[in-house]
């Protein structure tokens, strides 16, 4: 997966990604929740601060030529994914385990289990865990360029000038 790759460049260290992924795995093991046999990606979007902006994503499909994407998203208590928007890219979020505050046009949606959540092209949005929070996100295909960050920090996406 070509995109993957890119995810990668964001990737956090080693031993934080070490870490992260011991409790992680441990937070999962609780929830008895299956897992596809992909190499994770430990997002802390090169701003080296994962406890407070990061996620762990386990890539289940990114169907460029079928057109459609699927992915589990993981956040522990309090960690953000950072505000973005996406030109292309139409997404829908599933709550599978946990709670999410996502912010969505500068409107705050608590999301429980079960709970669904459009995000349309265009649309700002950005999610916290409340608690640590497993959700599947089903969308048009991943391109890393088609992510606009808010923090022009992030080293990656459509809008980062180097």
């Amino acid at each position: 997966m070509e995109e993957l790759d890119k995810g990668l460049e964001i990737a956090a260290p080693g031993e934080v990604q070490r870490d992260a992924l011991l409790r992680f795995h441990a937070q999962i093991r609780q929830w008895d929740v299956a897992l596809p046999d992909v190499k994770p990606l430990v997002l802390d979007f090169g701003l080296n601060d994962f406890p407070n902006t990061g996620l762990i994503e386990y890539w289940i499909a990114n169907e460029m030529d079928a057109g459609y994407c699927a992915k589990y998203l993981f956040v522990f208590d309090g960690q953000s994914c950072p505000m973005h928007y996406h030109k292309t890219k139409h997404e829908t979020f599933f709550v599978v385990r946990g709670l999410l505050d996502v912010n969505y046009d500068g409107v705050h949606h608590p999301l429980h289990p079960g709970d669904v959540l459009p995000i349309e092209v265009g649309r700002v949005h950005g999610f916290t865990g409340r608690g640590p929070a497993l959700l599947l996100e089903v969308s048009k295909p991943c391109v890393i360029d088609d992510n606009y960050f808010e923090d022009t920090r992030i080293p990656i996406g459509g809008n980062y000038q180097p």
